[in-house]
Formats: C-alpha cells, structure tokens, sequence
C-alpha cells in the first residue's frame, strides 16, 4: 500500500509507547491525524463518486436516456449533499491540507473513476455502471478498513496521554516545553 500508512498502522509504530518521551508521543498522533485528515476527504471524495453511479444508474432504470446526463447533473447538489452515513466516532480535523498519502489514494480512486468522468457516463452501459460502483464500493471500504486500523492507533495514542496526565507524569506545564 502507502509506506507512511503501512509504517503508521502497524504494530511497531507502538512498540515501547510506555518509555518514549511525551514529546515523540505527541508528533507520532499529529503525524497519524494528519495522515487520517487525507483518509477522510478521500473516503468522502470516493462516496460522492459512489453516489453519482448509482444515481444514474437509478436514473436508467426510470426509463431515463443514457445519453442525456442533464437531469443527473441538475440533482448533483442533492445528490453530493453532505448526509450522515453513521460509522464510528467524529474526529474534527486538526487541517485541512491533503497530504502525499491523500494525493496517492486520489490517484488509486483516479484509476476507477477519474473526476469530472460524469460525462463518461454516457458511454457505460449498465453492467459497466455497476462494474464501476462495486469498484469504487470496494475501493471506499479497504480504505475505510485502514481508517478503523489508524483509529486505533490514534486512539492508543491518546489512552497514553491520557494516562500520562492522569498519574502526573505528564503535567499541563510540559505543553508549553
């Protein structure tokens, strides 16, 4: 996959958590939140891409002319609206720069389904639409997979902070240092 990722969210990157300076603990969760940021606006960026395929696809089934996209441009805000898909716990962006990671899963989702491919669309029949939907289905729920892995990571890394401060081996005073 991605050498910062795999590094990230294998077990090695938390190997001796209980001996390293608070200092590295710190940069090792900004360096995983960053990392994490990139996943995010891909995994959203594959879902909109998701939602347009099955939207037209939906379309064709109502009878809609496969060579005519402009109903389906026209419900584009709707739907690309910003709607909970639910999953697990909300983290708030501490950026929001794309990183090399995020540019590297761009360009995996790129190969699926380039931007701006709605055009495209016109020259799918309907086994290649949905080709096209379990691909990017498929493409969303690994990096969705590693997200959950890279969570956990985040979240190990936050219990130790946590637990730091919690004991007074760690006091507010050494965010300042």
């Amino acid at each position: 996959m991605i050498p910062d990722l795999d590094r990230v969210t294998s077990p090695e990157y938390l190997a001796n958590l209980l001996t390293r300076p608070i200092s590295e603990i710190r940069a090792m969760r900004a360096e995983g939140q960053s990392i994490e940021n990139g996943m995010s606006y891909v995994r959203r960026v594959a879902q909109g891409r998701i939602d347009i395929v099955a939207a037209e696809m939906l379309r064709r089934r109502d009878g809609g002319d496969p060579a005519d996209l402009s109903d389906l441009v026209a419900r584009l805000p709707d739907i690309l609206a910003d709607r909970s898909r639910g999953g697990g716990p909300i983290r708030a962006p501490h950026d929001i720069t794309v990183d090399q990671i995020a540019d590297e899963l761009i360009a995996e989702l790129d190969a699926i389904l380039r931007p701006g491919a709605i055009g495209d669309l016109t020259h799918q029949d309907e086994t290649e639409l949905e080709a096209t939907r379990d691909a990017l289905t498929d493409f969303e729920r690994s990096l969705s997979s590693t997200r959950r892995a890279l969570h956990d990571t985040l979240d190990t890394l936050q219990a130790e902070l946590t637990r730091r401060y919690r004991t007074g081996e760690a006091t507010v005073d050494s965010l300042l240092q």
